[in-house]
């Protein structure tokens, strides 16, 4: 059985599974529960007859909110659904908001949107990817718009090894989707590793061509990787949806497309510190396997081993010393015992004036014993006297 999960990795899944599913959303619905904060930024709710989802507008993007938000009102969000992991909630995340039933340009949008959504052109799986290292970008755009020169500027800074191709195009106008997709058709011929298409911002009119169906099957048939880099950051258009990438603006393509070198110094910095730690850490083991080694080394030399066995034969000869000792003294204090013994039952140590041993026929007998005229043995460690009973008197 596989581990539980914590609530906290559990949220944190769901947090990426919305967010990388849901990257752009298009809802409309009725606004309510709708706050303007003293932040700057709008919090709400959108309802229809069956359900409702928190909304939040952040400050950056009420700039180009062109109308007021009240209570009631029907209204089209783009946005991202985003989780707050603490609370494991989620919300609707607002990049634009626009009145529902805007108008001609609106419907032929989505259309158009919906057409090509439906053909499978805004699939995941024909998306292709951006090489991590470009060396030559083709960026199909004005060469007399503000755009071409603030990615320019941009790419000095961050990468300035690349090689940009400028593919001169209108970008607005009648015309302009026409001249859109032959340029993208000459740049995809050039082998870049990735193609830019796009312009700064301007009104929906302004940057209507890259809403075309020309431009959109151009962009989808290129075999580079496109970014469409249309507008500012609240303008999505159909080239955003069927381009491998989308960037909020022209500059936004070039962080997109292009490595970050000051991101790369840091890195090589760090891949520096490591190593140099890395490396200390292995001086430092291999002079502690050394240091073990001389010491295991010393410990089983020749010198240590006859030092050790010079110390045992001492030992040995101590404790023989002593053993033998011990038993000399043992001994010794046996003897003592026994002369001890010995001198107490010498019968010579037990002689005492006027004491004698008195025996009848070599047998000693008490002095009640003895008869009239039997022939008794006075005995001392010395002598030994023979009488005759002539009397006995009792007291």
């Amino acid at each position: 059985m596989n581990a539980p999960l914590s609530v906290t990795a559990l949220n944190t899944q769901i947090k990426s599974l919305l967010e990388t599913t849901f990257l752009d959303v298009y809802v409309e619905g009725e606004v309510s529960n709708l706050t303007y904060h003293n932040s700057g930024h709008i919090y709400f709710s959108i309802k229809d007859e069956n359900s409702t989802i928190s909304c939040v507008m952040f400050k950056g993007n009420i700039k180009y909110l062109k109308f007021q938000l009240e209570v009631g009102l029907k209204i089209l969000i783009r946005g991202n659904i985003t989780a707050y992991t603490p609370r494991g909630s989620y919300q609707l995340l607002c990049t634009r908001i626009d009145p529902s039933g805007q108008g001609a340009l609106a419907l032929a949008f989505e259309q158009l949107r919906n057409k090509l959504q439906a053909l499978g052109y805004f699939n995941p799986e024909n998306k292709k990817s951006l090489p991590k290292y470009p060396k030559k970008i083709a960026i199909v755009t004005s060469p007399t718009g503000a755009a071409i020169e603030d990615m320019k500027k941009v790419a000095t800074n961050r990468w300035p090894l690349v090689e940009f191709i400028l593919v001169p195009s209108l970008v607005q106008g009648v015309e302009a989707k026409f001249d859109i997709a032959t340029s993208i058709k000459y740049a995809d011929s050039l082998n870049c590793d990735i193609m830019i298409v796009g312009r700064g911002g301007g009104s929906i009119e302004d940057l209507w061509a890259f809403n075309e169906e020309i431009v959109a099957m151009a962009i989808y048939e290129a075999k580079t990787p496109v970014i469409s880099a249309v507008g500012h950051e609240v303008d999505f258009l159909i080239s955003d949806f069927i381009a491998d990438v989308r960037a909020a603006t022209p500059s936004n393509a070039i962080e997109i497309a292009l490595p970050d070198i000051n991101e790369h110094r840091i890195y090589m910095d760090n891949l520096e510190y490591e190593f140099n730690n890395k490396f200390k850490n292995i001086l430092y083991s291999k002079e502690q396997n050394i240091i073990y080694l001389k010491r295991m080394y010393e410990q089983n030399s020749l010198e240590t081993r006859f030092n050790l066995i010079a110390s045992e034969i001492k030992m040995l000869n101590l404790s023989f010393d002593n053993s033998f000792k011990n038993i000399i003294s043992s001994y010794q204090n046996s003897l003592n015992l026994l002369k001890n013994s010995y001198d107490l039952s010498n019968p010579k140590n037990k002689e005492k004036k006027g004491f004698v041993q008195l025996s009848k026929d070599e047998k000693i007998i008490d002095l009640d014993e003895v008869k009239v005229n039997d022939i008794v043995s006075l005995q001392t460690p010395n002598y030994i006297a023979f009488a005759k009973i002539e009397n006995i008197k009792k007291q």
